[in-house]
């Protein structure tokens, strides 16, 4: 993203000029770290030089990237040192946060935001002839994660330091991500994400704490004579775990936690006996498992081998990170019957949930506990965090696959199971259905949040519809069993990063009129209500969007060649693909709609630019082909000059969080159009929201909270409800062939997917999506996410968006109603919540 302009940087860094309170609520000077502009530009020329052998006229804006994140990191380190050795004196709390991704996003910029040295670092950087933005734009968005899931972590970390909580974020470090994405000929290709190319400067390798993790084998018992059991895994492969540690630093507090990403080395680099034999094979295997483990995120597991690599990923994260935890616990306590005093785990979704057994097998075997000792220090030390409504979105592994890999932790597994099948007969006697419907291990799989809910000590959904969903439908034989342990955790977003850095005009707007206290209180936005009838107030904020708009239609001209009009509304859907969050709705309607223009040229259609960003995993075809479609509907309607430019279709390629924070803050309308009941949260909506886009949805998620909040009246909302569709499921009356031969415009519509219309040389491309919609060739029910039963509602709420961004002060009404209304949905909030329900930390203190 290059040549933002000299406006938006100063904006930004006259951010940090304000003012704050202190707890009198007495106005003071925000503190002001040493940072000394003429020390950074001495530094950076120095730091090329002794890199590169350059100096600084001869080198690249990457190499200077490099310079730069090496001078941040400097300061990051002090502050890193200094909240060390506060945890190791003031002996906290701390919250092991184990998720398969954290999307965290480029540090540079965060980073120097939060250490308040951005206006420093600017000035020095202009000073030198460089501009900020094109340096910071060298820096590659690490590729540790994809989705809301991953996004919703790196939110975490970065509140739980600016709230001064002692954490570690523990992942893999994934070599190329799930993959880049190129856009070729409209298809979704995947390439590898090479982020490590240049190296990555925020990292830091800590061999000293490296870890043995097994796989496969054989176990063995042998009786100890004293009452004990001990279990031996034999003819065992094996990696070294590695970890690299990544500063997560807190805004304004010198707090800085770390991200503990692992990765894997082999135990033996080369075989020089297997090589000397002929075995070839042989003599690299230790190298070619570690290196499978770390390659990328998300394996493709539509075969056995996937799943068996996704098995091992899972667990060669969790068998790390417990051994390091545990490792560190001891560094400073004797007993570990104290462990749940300080440590918690919290599962992120299921694919942690290896993490029960696995600290039963450490307190174990490792440890010489008995299992009723070890189940009462691991019951009171995990916690889970389910994320998905849908039941064949929880984790599900073959026995077959799980006890040949995990031999030990699948005999922990069974034990688990033995003992919660018995619970639950005591609280259920003679209920065998239910048993059956709970039990861990059925129908010849381990059930990965069935383990977690048992083993955890508390189990939050992530939104007030999706909690209750939770106890009343998907988990309900749970809830009634463990209903103290049901609870709800509405998910945040990070200001900082998707206000703060992101939308730079927004934010000096915001303080202009507020005051800085937003930055680490959200909730002071509510303040921002009596502008919304201000006629100056809404000018200059419609001003603020358009000129966010022009930054990314330049964007857009630049890596889509398409021009796009700044003044049309901007329709935005972007985030991960799949066919519950409808992006094939989206689409059927703009094609319904390009219909519309060419049968009635007559009538005055306000000009619109739909916007879409989205991966779809790699061997999900039809989300592929939704892509495919999107952008073969681009290539008819973009290139129709009849229509007069009225609408016009983007597919962003490779969406991302750099890429995200600038579309974010250009979006006149987010796209939140999930069938009702099976978003858990989404937190796409929650930044649309903080940068004043107006949500068209569904009363899903935490949509309904937002309208809560907003008012739905500052909201399109449409469709069924999460009663009405649970009750089409439950019933199976939904006929959606009814729906196309009765009506006119969505016949059109589908047959435009098998006519050639979009595909002329090969009409049956989107023979697929069209099944799926009408079940002309399966036993499947027919369009399981109800687009067409919703079509009619959301054409009409469309058409509500056109006719109320006519009247300028009627949407800047609605769009400032949307930021004043947003304290809510900050990550402070919810991890404010996790703190005192859930880990009960005590804050720590760095000077």
């Amino acid at each position: 993203m290059k040549n933002l302009g000299t406006l938006m940087e100063k904006k930004l860094t006259s951010a940090f000029q304000r003012t704050t309170k202190n707890n009198t609520g007495e106005k003071m000077p925000m503190k002001t770290p040493a940072f000394n502009k003429e020390k950074i530009k001495t530094e950076i020329k120095e730091n090329v030089r002794r890199l590169y052998r350059k100096d600084l006229d001869e080198a690249s804006n990457q190499e200077v990237y490099q310079a730069v994140a090496l001078v941040v990191k400097d300061y990051v380190i002090d502050a890193w040192l200094k909240t060390q050795k506060a945890m190791e004196e003031q002996d906290p709390k701390i919250v092991y946060y184990m998720s398969m991704e954290f999307l965290i996003g480029r540090l540079l910029g965060n980073n120097m935001i939060n250490l308040k040295a951005y206006k420093e670092v600017k000035e020095a950087l202009d000073e030198l002839g460089f501009d900020l933005e094109n340096i910071e734009d060298e820096e590659p968005d690490p590729a540790l994660g994809n989705g809301g899931l991953g996004r919703l972590a790196a939110c975490f970390l970065d509140s739980l330091s600016t709230l001064g909580y002692a954490a570690y974020g523990c992942g893999i470090r994934y070599r190329y991500g799930m993959f880049k994405q190129k856009i070729e000929d409209g298809n979704q290709r995947e390439v590898p994400d090479d982020w490590l190319k240049n190296g990555y400067p925020f990292e830091l390798k800590r061999s000293e704490y490296e870890y043995e993790v097994k796989f496969g084998g054989y176990v063995t018992s042998e009786d100890k004579g004293d009452g004990r059991i001990e279990f031996i895994q034999k003819d065992y492969s094996s990696v070294m775990a590695v970890p690299y540690d990544m500063p997560i630093v807190g805004y304004g507090n010198n707090v800085v936690n770390s991200l503990m990403i692992w990765d894997a080395m082999p135990k033996q680099v080369f075989s020089l006996e297997s090589f000397d034999k002929g075995d070839y094979q042989k003599a690299v295997e230790d190298e070619n498992l570690a290196r499978s483990l770390v390659e990328v995120l998300y394996p493709n597991d539509n075969h056995v081998s996937g799943k068996e690599l996704r098995l091992k990923q899972q667990y060669f994260f969790v068998s790390a990170s417990l051994q390091r935890a545990i490792d560190k616990f001891l560094k400073g306590h004797k007993d570990l019957h104290d462990l749940p005093k300080k440590v918690t785990f919290q599962m992120n979704d299921t694919h942690p949930t290896l993490t029960v057994a696995e600290l039963m097998r450490l307190l174990m075997d490792e440890h010489k506990m008995g299992w009723d000792e070890a189940w009462e220090i691991t019951t009171k030390c995990v916690a889970y965090t389910n994320h998905t409504i849908m039941s064949e979105a929880l984790e599900k592994w073959p026995i077959e696959i799980f006890s040949r890999l995990l031999p030990r932790i699948y005999n922990i597994v069974e034990e688990i199971n033995r003992r919660f099948c018995m619970d639950i007969e005591k609280k259920f006697p003679g209920d065998n259905d239910k048993k059956y419907r709970m039990a861990i291990i059925s129908d010849g799989q381990v059930k990965m949040a069935h383990l977690a809910i048992c083993a955890g000590y508390s189990v939050n959904g992530v939104a007030a519809l999706h909690t209750e969903i939770l106890k009343k439908q998907s988990l309900k034989d749970f809830y009634d069993m463990y209903p103290e342990k049901f609870n709800n955790k509405t998910n945040g977003i990070t200001q900082r990063r998707f206000l703060l850095h992101g939308n730079p005009l927004l934010a000096d707007w915001v303080t202009d009129h507020i005051g800085p206290e937003w930055i680490t209180d959200l909730s002071q936005m509510k303040k921002l209500a009596v502008y919304a009838d201000d006629k100056k107030a809404q000018q200059e904020f419609m001003n603020i969007k358009y000129k966010n708009k022009v930054r990314l239609a330049k964007y857009i001209k630049e890596h889509n060649g398409i021009e796009v009009d700044p003044r049309s509304i901007f329709d935005v859907q972007v985030k991960r693909l799949h066919e519950y969050k409808r992006q094939l709705l989206n689409i059927l309607h703009v094609m319904y709609l390009y219909n519309e223009m060419k049968d009635h040229p007559e009538r005055d259609y306000y000009p619109r630019t739909f916007i879409f960003g989205a991966k779809a995993a790699a061997g999900y075809q039809i989300a592929k082909l939704t892509i495919k479609l999107i952008n073969n509907v681009a290539a008819v309607i973009n290139n129709d000059p009849s229509i007069k430019g009225k609408i016009k279709v983007v597919f962003i390629e490779d969406y991302r969080v750099s890429n995200a924070e600038w579309i974010f803050a250009a979006a006149d309308v987010s796209e939140q159009i999930s069938t009702a009941s099976k978003e858990a949260s989404g937190t796409g909506n929650m930044k649309f929201m903080l940068n004043g886009a107006i949500t068209i949805g569904t009363m899903d998620g935490a949509n309904v909270e937002m309208v809560q909040e907003m008012g739905e009246e500052n909201a399109f909302i449409f469709g069924m409800s999460a009663d009405e569709v649970i009750a089409h499921e439950h019933n199976r009356d939904y006929d959606p062939m009814g729906i196309f031969n009765n009506d006119q415009d969505i016949r059109r519509v589908l047959m435009q997917l098998i006519n050639g219309f979009y595909s002329p040389n090969d009409p049956e491309l989107f023979r697929p999506l069209y099944n799926s919609l009408l079940n002309t060739q399966s036993t499947q029910y027919a369009d399981t996410y109800f687009n067409l039963l919703d079509f009619h509602s959301y054409a009409e709420a469309r058409g509500r968006i056109e006719e109320a961004y006519k009247d300028e002060a009627t949407w800047a009404k609605m769009a400032m109603l949307n930021v004043a209304n947003v304290g809510k949905f900050s990550s402070d909030r919810t991890i404010k919540e996790y703190v005192d329900d859930i880990w009960k930390l005590d804050k720590i203190t760095v000077r």
